[in-house]
């Protein structure tokens, strides 16, 4: 049931937020803990709770991850550079420092994440920052 659940929002997401769960678990719901985020999206307990979601459920927690993910877009005026490194270290962060920060983390998870992404789109799209 999972593997279905899996593919079908696979197929509903861009090709890019696939990547945010290949980086972030490997699809794997044990994957290490950053921080105190879990599950197969890596999501911090805090997000998770207020998307509605039991992020040990991995449909849940995946339904979440994308939802948070289409809600900082929404947020970033579909700025995926922002959108990424909200993700990565929280909207505060991104809204203190006016777009990505410099943190050597995060700037490093977004070029990884677009990076995947040009690779499968044959390197001819281009992100919006």
């Amino acid at each position: 049931m999972l593997v279905r659940f899996v593919i079908v929002l696979l197929a509903a997401l861009p090709v890019w937020a696939g990547e945010v769960v290949v980086l972030a678990s490997g699809f794997r719901m044990e994957a290490d803990r950053v921080e105190r985020a879990g599950g197969v999206m890596q999501l911090m307990p805090s997000t998770a709770a207020a998307l509605g979601a039991d992020p040990e459920d991995p449909a849940e927690n995946i339904d979440a991850g994308a939802r948070y993910l289409r809600d900082l877009l929404l947020k970033y005026d579909g700025g995926l550079y922002r959108a990424l490194a909200a993700y990565n270290a929280g909207p505060g962060a991104v809204d203190r420092y006016r777009g990505v920060p410099p943190y050597r983390e995060t700037l490093s998870y977004v070029e990884k994440v677009l990076e995947r992404y040009r690779r499968l789109a044959g390197g001819k799209r281009r992100a919006g920052r």
